[in-house]
């Protein structure tokens, strides 16, 4: 499998934190390269985007292929990488849903995207309450801990 960036984050924040995305303003700059304006045409009509990026700040050392303890804290139980979002994936895939808020030419401007300056983007989606939850959503409370000041504002 070989992936292309279709652009680039444009961010204020540079280091990999855990919390506090909420209010970050983030652009992604497509690759004028490969793409126009006309790539992002009718984006706007919606109000969040799903954008899949890369960990790219992540070491070979860093990734993680079995069980661990998120965020190193001991008292929420091992769980595999797959039953947690970590950034040390086996392959440095991430995904954020963004509110949008805005679109310009070949850069789309997001709210809460998870991504530092300089991250590569593989794929921009709108996103569309039908690909959203179906039924109950459930998440054990070590989740719910660790998410609650994920999104917010600045501390």
């Amino acid at each position: 499998m070989t992936f292309q960036a279709v652009g680039t984050v444009r961010s204020a924040r540079v280091a990999l934190e855990d919390d506090y995305w909420g209010d970050v303003i983030a652009e992604i700059h497509l690759d004028t390269s490969r793409f126009t304006p006309d790539a992002l045409l009718g984006l706007e009509a919606f109000s969040h985007a799903e954008i899949v990026f890369v960990f790219h700040q992540v070491t070979e050392e860093d990734i993680v292929t079995g069980a661990r303890h998120p965020r190193g804290r001991r008292e929420w139980p091992r769980t595999g990488i797959f039953a947690q979002r970590g950034k040390g994936r086996p392959n440095r895939i991430g995904l954020s849903c963004c509110e949008l808020a805005g679109v310009s030419g070949t850069v789309l401007r997001v709210r809460g995207l998870d991504a530092v300056d300089g991250t590569p983007v593989l794929d921009i989606k709108p996103y569309l309450r039908e690909f959203g939850p179906r039924g109950e959503v459930r998440q054990p409370d070590w989740a719910t801990e660790l998410m609650k000041d994920y999104f917010r504002g600045e501390a």
